[in-house]
């Protein structure tokens, strides 16, 4: 009797540590987290005060000098063209409404260096962004190596950056 007791016990034992560690809430990992805040119903990566991406071409620098602009990519709160010269991809521009990534702007709150006289930062080799009207960010991306940092700045003001400032407004 001692023994068969001692067998329900254990099993009783076992039982409840399965039950209890697999009905256990596990805190979600800061992916998981992100993905079930994505996927609720009604999230939203665009926030409904973000312009048309349409409605930002017209801030885009004009083609000349040997250089072509074309429009790639125009969506809500985004737009982008390629900078091609002869044929060849040189640069990407792009603008971007950071009310859709209100965390872009903590990249210029420590910037000192400035284009145009916006908060100017470097993203690695290639990139080089600007903060226009504390909302949006303008963007040149070389694609060519021969495309160079000076090029970039220069292509940045070229933008039309006070009237993209009084966008929205």
């Amino acid at each position: 009797m001692f023994v068969r007791l001692r067998q329900v016990w254990a099993f009783f034992l076992i039982f409840s540590l399965f039950f209890l560690t697999s009905c256990a809430t596990q805190t979600p990992s800061r992916f998981e987290q992100a993905q079930q805040d994505s996927s609720q119903r009604g999230a939203s990566a665009v926030v409904r005060e973000s312009v048309t991406g349409g409605s930002l071409n017209r801030f885009f620098p004009p083609a000349g000098d040997g250089y072509e602009r074309v429009y790639t990519q125009e969506k809500k709160g985004f737009a982008e063209a390629k900078l091609k010269k002869d044929g060849k991809e040189m640069a990407v521009m792009a603008i971007s409404d950071t009310l859709n990534n209100p965390t872009a702007l903590t990249k210029f709150a420590k910037s000192d260096q400035k284009i145009a006289g916006y908060p100017a930062v470097k993203q690695g080799k290639t990139a080089t962004s600007i903060l226009v009207g504390d909302r949006f960010q303008v963007k040149v991306l070389s694609r060519d190596a021969a495309f160079t940092e000076d090029d970039r700045q220069t292509w940045l003001e070229k933008f039309s950056l006070k009237e993209l400032a009084k966008l929205d407004k």
